[in-house]
This record gives C-alpha cells, sequence and structure tokens, in this order.
C-alpha cells in the first residue's frame, strides 16, 4: 500500500499523532533518505502501521480487518492459490453462509488485482484493507506442517541406513538435495515457532533437534544418526566455514528468507564426544526495535532511563547474565538515538543486530581488534555515542570511563547478578570509585520471563500456602509492605501494564484500611494451552528490570567503597523498584506468572 504524502501528513496532523516540528524533520529525512513519508513515520514509532492503515481505510472507505493469520481456517487458503495471494498481496480470511468471500488486500485501490480476484473467485466479494505486516503473516502460514515435511524430506533421501556416515557426497552439498531442504525445514520450524536458537546434537544412535522457545530448550525432532555429517557440511558452506575441520571450534554467520522476513544466523560449532555439535541463534533484521514500553519499561524506572539517554556524556549500563536480553534493550535504545545528527559507533562480540546508519566494529582477536583497541579506536572516528558490547578487563574499563568523561555516551554491559553490583564490580577492575560516581547515570538490571498467553491464561484466587509463599518470597511482613506493592500496582494499572480481562479497574491486593491486607488474585498458565501458544500457556517474553540511579546519596556511597548491598539499599530509598517486585507486579497484573519470577529472580537473591 502506497500513500500519497500529501495524504500521510494529513492524516498524521488531524490525528495529533504529530506536532509540527516533528513533521518538519520528516519532510527533511524524506528528502535526505529518498524514503516515502509512511514508511519514515512508521519507523519512527510515529504511528503504526495498523492506525495509518485504519486512517486509509477510512479515507477510501473501505472497511478496515484487523488480521489475525491464527484465526485463518486452514481450508480457506484452497481458495487462491499460494501464487495468486502473494502476487496481489491478498488473502481470504472467511467464506460466510451466503458463500460471499471476505478477502483482505494491503491495497484496495488496485484495480487490477481486485478485478483478477473477481474472476478467480467469483463476484460474491467483499475486500477490506489489512496492514501489510498482517497480511504478509497470513501468506507466511500457507506452508503446512513444517515437521511432518521434515520427515518427509529425510525419508526419500538416498542414502542407505546401512551407508557409512562419515561419507558427504558432493550432491548432499546441492541446493535441490534433501540435506539441504532439511537444513531449510529446521530453520523454518524455529522461525515459525518464535525460537531464538536452533541445537543440531549428536548422540550415539540418532541426531536431535532442539529449539529454545521462550528461554526454554525443547525437543522437536530426532534424525537419523547417518545424516549428521551431511547435515553439518550444508550448514558450514552456507556460513562460509571450513567443512574439512572438525576438531576445532567454527563461528560464522548466513542469511536466509523466510516468508516476507529476512533472518540472520549465528552458527557455532563444537567438536564433541559423539561428532560435532551446531548451535544457530535466530535474529530477525526484518523486525523493527521495540520500544522501551514494550520491552516492559514503565514508571519511575522508564522514567529515569529515558531522561538518562538524552544527557549529552556519561555511561549507562546494562548488567544481567547471558540470555537476559541485555543487547535487546541496547539495540532499543540506540534505534530510539540514531539520527541523521549523530554519529553512532560501537564495538560489539559478536554483532547481533544490524542497525541502519550505525558503525558497527566486530571483535576480532586475531587480527588484534579487541574491546579496548576498538574502542580506543572509536574516540578517534568523531562520535557522539558509542556502544561497547562487553567490558570484561580493566584495559576497557578505563578507556570507557575515560570516553564518558570526555564528552561521550557511552553504553556498555557487565555480567553482574544485580545493578547494584555493577559499580564494585567496576572498582575491582581497577576503575577509580569518583570516576565512576561522575560519570556513571544509570544502572539496569534485568532478566527475562516468560510471558503469559493473553488468549488462554487463567485468573484465580490465591490459597494461603500461596500467599505464605508471596510474603516470604518477597518480605511482605507487614500491611504497610503490601500497601506499597499495591500503590505499585495501581501505579502500573494507570500506566496501562497488562490490563487484564476482567476490566474492572481493581489492583489484586484488598485495598482495606485494616491490617489484613491480602492478594486477592493471580494469574496462572493455562494447563493445556491454547493453538496461539502451542499449548504452552506461554507466548513470547517480557523483561523485569530494576534502574539504579546513581543520585548523590549512591555517589557518596561509591566514594567510600560502600557494599552493593549498602547501594541497593540506597537506591531503593530513593524509589528504585528491584527487578524482583517489578516481576512481582508484573504477575499481579496478569503479564506473567509468579512462578516465572521466582524461576529467574530466585538465584540472584540467593
Amino acid at each position: 500500500m502506497r500513500i500519497a504524502d500529501k495524504i500521510v501528513e494529513d492524516f498524521l496532523q488531524h490525528s495529533g499523532k504529530v506536532t509540527a516540528e516533528q513533521l518538519a524533520q520528516l519532510r527533511e529525512q524524506e528528502k535526505s533518505e529518498k524514503r516515502p513519508l509512511q514508511d519514515l513515520a512508521v519507523a519512527g514509532n510515529i504511528i503504526t502501521e495498523k492506525d495509518l492503515t485504519k486512517l486509509y481505510a477510512d479515507a477510501v472507505d473501505v472497511p478496515f480487518v484487523d488480521l489475525n493469520p491464527k484465526d485463518i481456517k486452514r481450508e480457506l487458503f484452497k481458495q487462491l492459490p499460494e501464487r495468486i495471494a502473494r502476487q496481489y498481496n491478498a488473502v481470504v480470511f472467511d467464506v460466510d453462509k451466503d458463500g460471499i468471500k471476505y478477502v483482505a488486500m494491503a491495497d484496495p485501490d488496485d484495480i487490477q488485482a481486485v478485478n483478477f480476484l473477481q474472476k478467480q473467485l467469483g463476484n460474491n466479494l467483499r475486500v477490506y484493507v489489512a496492514p501489510e505486516n498482517q497480511i504478509q503473516a497470513a501468506l507466511d502460514t500457507y506452508r503446512g506442517n513444517i515437521a511432518g515435511e521434515l520427515t518427509k524430506v529425510i525419508s526419500s533421501d538416498e542414502l542407505s541406513p546401512e551407508e557409512d556416515e562419515e561419507t558427504v557426497d558432493e550432491n548432499d552439498l546441492k541446493e535441490d538435495s534433501p540435506i539441504a531442504q532439511t537444513v531449510n525445514l529446521i530453520i523454518e520450524y524455529g522461525v515459525k515457532a518464535g525460537a531464538s536458537d536452533i541445537h543440531i546434537e549428536p548422540r550415539e544412535k540418532y541426531v536431535v533437534v532442539r529449539y529454545r522457545i521462550d528461554g526454554i530448550l525443547r525437543e522437536a525432532n530426532k534424525l537419523p544418526r547417518r545424516v549428521l555429517n551431511a547435515l553439518v557440511s550444508r550448514i558450514k558452506i552456507l556460513a562460509n566455514l571450513k567443512i574439512d575441520e572438525h576438531r576445532a571450534p567454527q563461528d560464522g554467520r548466513f542469511k536466509i528468507a523466510v516468508g516476507s522476513q529476512v533472518f540472520a544466523l549465528r552458527v557455532s560449532t563444537l567438536p564433541i564426544v559423539d561428532g560435532e555439535k551446531v548451535v544457530m541463534r535466530i535474529l530477525n533484521e526484518s523486525v523493527k526495535a521495540a520500544t522501551l514500553e514494550e520491552l516492559g519499561f514503565w514508571g519511575n524506572a522508564l522514567k529515569l532511563l529515558e531522561q538518562a539517554i538524552v544527557q549529552p556524556h556519561g555511561m549507562i549500563l546494562v548488567t544481567g547474565p547471558t540470555g537476559s536480553g541485555k543487547s535487546t534493550t541496547l539495540f532499543s535504545v540506540l534505534s530510539q538515538l540514531n539520527t541523521p545528527s549523530v554519529n553512532i559507533s560501537t564495538v560489539e562480540d559478536p554483532v547481533e543486530y544490524r542497525i541502519q546508519g550505525v558503525n558497527q566494529t566486530q571483535v576480532n582477536p586475531i587480527a588484534g581488534m579487541t574491546f579496548a583497541n576498538g574502542l580506543r579506536s572509536l574516540l578517534r572516528q568523531d562520535p557522539n555515542i558509542i556502544m561497547v558490547g562487553e567490558i570484561r578487563d580493566t584495559e576497557t574499563a578505563d578507556l570507557a570511563v575515560q570516553a564518558a568523561l570526555t564528552g561521550h555516551l557511552v553504553f556498555s554491559t557487565l555480567h553482574t547478578s544485580d545493578a547494584a553490583t555493577c559499580l564494585p564490580r567496576l572498582m575491582d577492575m581497577g576503575v577509580e570509585p569518583f570516576l565512576i560516581a561522575s560519570t556513571v547515570r544509570v544502572v539496569i538490571g534485568q532478566r527475562l520471563v516468560r510471558r503469559l498467553c493473553q488468549d488462554c491464561r487463567e485468573l484465580y484466587t490465591p490459597d494461603d500456602g500461596v500467599i505464605n509463599r508471596i510474603r516470604e518470597a518477597f518480605a511482605l511482613q507487614s500491611a504497610h509492605d503490601f500497601a506499597e506493592i499495591n500503590d505499585l500496582e495501581r501505579q502500573a494499572l494507570k500506566d496501562g501494564i497488562g490490563l487484564d480481562k476482567t476490566g474492572d479497574g481493581k489492583a489484586a491486593i484488598s485495598d482495606l484500611s485494616s491490617t489484613d491486607k491480602t492478594i486477592e488474585r493471580l494469574w496462572r498458565a493455562h494447563e493445556d494451552g491454547c493453538a496461539t501458544c502451542n499449548h504452552t500457556g506461554y507466548k513470547g517474553r517480557i523483561g523485569i528490570y530494576e534502574v539504579l540511579d546513581n543520585n548523590q546519596p549512591v555517589q557518596k556511597a561509591i566514594v567510600t567503597n560502600s557494599t552493593s548491598e549498602a547501594l541497593e539499599t540506597l537506591a531503593v530509598d530513593g524509589g528504585m523498584i528491584t527487578m524482583h517486585v517489578d516481576g512481582l507486579i508484573k504477575s499481579l497484573r496478569g503479564q506473567t506468572t509468579l512462578e516465572e519470577v521466582l524461576r529467574v529472580t530466585a538465584a540472584s537473591k540467593e
């Protein structure tokens, strides 16, 4: 759907989505980047594609439909061949009892497409307009059961069970070979399932394929042992690795298109006892950065972070274990700050997210490109904003602090259990306390928890055992403690965090004046789940955060070499919500479960 720039301007102005200053900036950006105004407005988070499509639907007097591919019955896809559906960006989403076919299109003004569809489907046609990303998602579901297709491809492999598994024929590595199709299907299944990683692991008698979905590894397929070497060799060819090297680990990367989206796969091979194991990290290069609110920031934490990232200089640190979403948080922040007027440079290991317009450098120790050397070089590249993938040693820490002192805004990560522990960790690296106190703006501590499926989650009244567990886990010993949680949850309700099905606008904790405050309701995953969440009860993940503000009391404590416990106490007294409590609020608001919060935070509190 291509909307004229003048119409887009009118939409934005009449809807109140944009100020005159923002509109002028968009026009300038349109001239410099030569991109349509509608694309810039969506990319800049000024308006969503869905809202823009709604406004367009009203203007052209075509009904709008909010298309959910999961709601479309499989038999409806037979109404329109996939080739034609993709050619005209159209999909049949319903047929009523009178035989009227309801078709969603990205561009209902395409008269040629409408005429062709009428010839194909008959005149009993009702045309609707839907966001193009929803159309593309519906088109991607034309493919059937990928796991079943994988079994068919493997069974059609010409290798006999008795054939030597060490032998890899050149025919196995051709684009149209069963092995190549197997690799494609394994990747496609992972993408469709929303996996973050694909594990191909050799066992003594078979090869197991596992997917990490929402942070949990799940076994999906067992393949014949005889395909292992051909499978690994095919992946190595895609990732430009040495196919004759089986004794040393290798790392590579390649891209693949699945449906309408492009994915980068970061490949790591590792020799183990039973053969070579392959892990592929899936990175969606088509997805735009989530906003801070979408990541799970709210309230005072969001306010502090937004204030810190617009400072002209200083340091913002993100902490947490591997897989806690640190790179995603930095990707979101850098995308928000990425404008033609600033120079953003990064040094990363590895480069996970590609950001258009940002100068990203990959660490390469063999060539002498370490974090420290890369950062030293970046300082000569006239940067405004610097991102160092990780502070691992004293030299990198010193350089990052010096960069923050000399007028740069520096982002980086450390592996510590929480935000308060990060500051003593810098001291352990030899950074002077007074330098830490004067350069660090905020420290973000985070974890990822599984998000409850919004379609099948269940509301329940907790019994005394559950309430006592909450009292113990979150140190809620008095009515005052409960009152503080209640206030926070009401703030979350006001901010629109995790609005629940009941829609009653009440908090989960009773608002009594007596000392007997208690939790009246909680959320849990449905035991059997539903089709939306693949019967797991969870779909996607959300972050739980703590944002430590380096205010004056905290700065004084840093200079006197205070412990992390003392720093955390000062931060909480200053209004910081710990990630432990943030998780509790999100569980009360139906975004996750109590069990998930305790699963990811218990280790950090031991």
